[in-house]
């Protein structure tokens, strides 16, 4: 450590005469040392008492209190009994004063008159001394700071690691109870003929099959969005569409619990600037949450309005409420395992954090307010109105879009024989024609011949990916302009920049939704 970075070292200097003082001061002055003088005793004391001192050189022969004096008093003292003292003295010291100087705390005795490069050389010594006593005082406290830190470094781990195991066991949870009820309901459908059992069975899968499906886009969605990569597609729109959409996804739920739904959009002609499908999922969620934490036959209240320069989304419910001490806490991920409910009511805990996270990234807040426990809560959104000539130019686009439909020559690619066939036959009844290919060179050998508008190509295919075949399909000249939509169950955002890289046009995730799917093949090629 340079002496800028050294707190200074104190030693006083203790004589009646003020020639010797000023003397001293000459020989001992160095960088980093303050020399602290006092003329008698009591002003010693004083100064003991302003400074931490590394070392006191006392004359012994003083007025009223002598050296010897001073020392005992330093000695009764628990600030100043381990200061070091250094003797002067002008005449020769017998043995018993020796020993009484010693006794009362004395290092050494040093003659009058002093010989420079002795008083140096001990003083020097005394002075590495402190500064090696600071340095060790530093270095204590800096590992203190790091012991402390690392404590609670440990604490934040433990803390995650249990966040960790309760997220498992809440993910396996939740896996679990949804492929339970499709294997229930495809034992009916084996078992049983009767049109009311087939069609029930038909729903159950359908409505798991959803719940599954949106589970794990939420726990892609919590990756992206904790790598700040999560993607927004945003257009100006009335949001009235995307509130009824949100209410058509969670009304089996609140027919099934039996709940009263009002719906009351005030927002009157306002257009905002949003990914639709992201709003949507933050209302769903929102509906959702209201219906699962309220008893049967609750009343729900969804509501829009415009504020100023914002659309105003609410939800209101008359469930279990929020704790006051959990309100703050409602938006932090896997809180919900906080909520006072069961945990039967299902969930991750991760929703209102993707909610949150969504509603920041269109530029908006929300709140969540609550009376407490047995209240009910509101969830308040509130984004920004998009500006005049953007919603103008929204509406007239929106006139001008059209979408026949068209019948198209489709390739489906997937080495799971059921996965195909079932994604076939889905096409098929849309009025497709449609081809199958299990494995890569297959796959090129029947777009060659084929000459598909659009191939539907799983990546993790046996032998040649599918990165591979989407290359090869685009060397093939009647080929070219085939549209490649990727239909994978890798779906990172660096899975979708590879198929990109690889030639494809659209990236879907498995399990694929048809309608989506539908609208892709519609699309002219981007």
């Amino acid at each position: 450590m340079s002496d800028a970075t050294h707190e200074p070292v104190y030693f006083l200097m203790v004589d009646d005469r003020e020639e010797n003082l000023v003397a001293q001061e000459a020989l001992l002055r160095r960088d980093g040392l303050v020399l602290l003088r006092a003329r008698s005793g009591p002003d010693a004391l004083e100064l003991l008492l302003k400074h931490e001192v590394a070392l006191a050189l006392v004359d012994v022969q003083m007025p009223g209190m002598d050296g010897f004096e001073l020392a005992e008093l330093m000695r009764g003292s628990e600030r100043t009994r381990r200061v070091p003292i250094i003797f002067l003295t002008a005449g020769g010291a017998d043995q018993s004063r020796r020993f009484r100087g010693y006794g009362a705390g004395a290092v050494d005795f040093l003659n009058k008159p002093l010989e420079p490069d002795v008083l140096r050389s001990k003083v020097d010594v005394f002075f590495e001394l402190a500064r090696q006593r600071d340095e060790l005082k530093a270095a204590l406290a800096e590992n203190a700071r790091l012991l402390e830190e690392s404590r609670r470094h440990a604490a934040v781990l433990r803390e995650a690691d249990r966040f960790k195991d309760e997220f498992l066991a809440m993910l396996a949870h939740e896996l679990r109870n949804p492929l339970a009820v499709v294997s229930n309901a495809i034992q009916v459908w084996k078992r049983s003929d009767r049109p009311e059992h087939q069609g029930w069975a038909k729903q159950v899968i359908e409505n798991q099959l959803t719940t599954l499906s949106r589970l794990i886009d939420d726990l892609l969605d919590v990756s992206r969005i904790t790598h700040g990569k999560i993607r927004i597609k945003k257009q100006v729109l009335d949001p009235g569409a995307i509130l009824n959409q949100a209410v058509e996804a969670v009304s089996p739920l609140i027919e099934e619990r039996k709940h009263e739904l009002t719906v009351d959009l005030g927002h009157g002609s306002a257009r905002i600037d949003v990914d639709p499908t992201r709003l949507e999922q933050v209302v769903v969620n929102l509906l959702a949450n209201a219906a699962k934490y309220s008893g049967d036959s609750s009343r729900i209240r969804l509501a829009s309005r415009v504020e100023g320069d914002r659309l105003v989304v609410s939800v209101e419910d008359e469930g279990v409420g929020i704790a006051p001490e959990q309100l703050p806490r409602m938006f932090e991920l896997f809180a919900q395992g906080e909520r006072s409910i069961a945990r039967s009511e299902g969930g991750l805990g991760i929703g209102l954090t993707l909610v949150k996270s969504l509603v920041e990234l269109h530029g908006g807040t929300i709140d969540a307010r609550s009376e407490g426990l047995g209240r009910g809560s509101t969830f308040t959104v509130r984004l920004p109105l998009a500006d005049a000539p953007a919603a103008e130019a929204a509406d007239a686009a929106s006139r001008d879009r059209a979408a026949p439909a068209r019948r198209l020559r489709v390739l489906v690619v997937d080495d799971n024989a059921d996965t195909a066939w079932g994604l076939s036959r889905l096409l098929q009844l849309h009025g497709h024609d449609v081809a199958i290919a299990h494995d890569g060179p297959a796959a090129v050998a029947s777009a060659r011949e084929s000459r598909p508008d659009a191939v539907l190509l799983d990546i993790g295919l046996p032998g040649m990916t599918g990165y591979e075949v989407a290359r090869k399909i685009r060397e093939e000249p009647g080929c070219r302009d085939a549209r490649l939509i990727a239909v994978t169950g890798y779906a990172q955002d660096k899975d979708r920049a590879r198929t990109r890289e690889a030639g494809f046009d659209d990236h879907m995730a498995k399990p694929v939704d048809l309608d989506a799917l539908l609208a892709k093949l519609e699309e002219p090629r981007p």
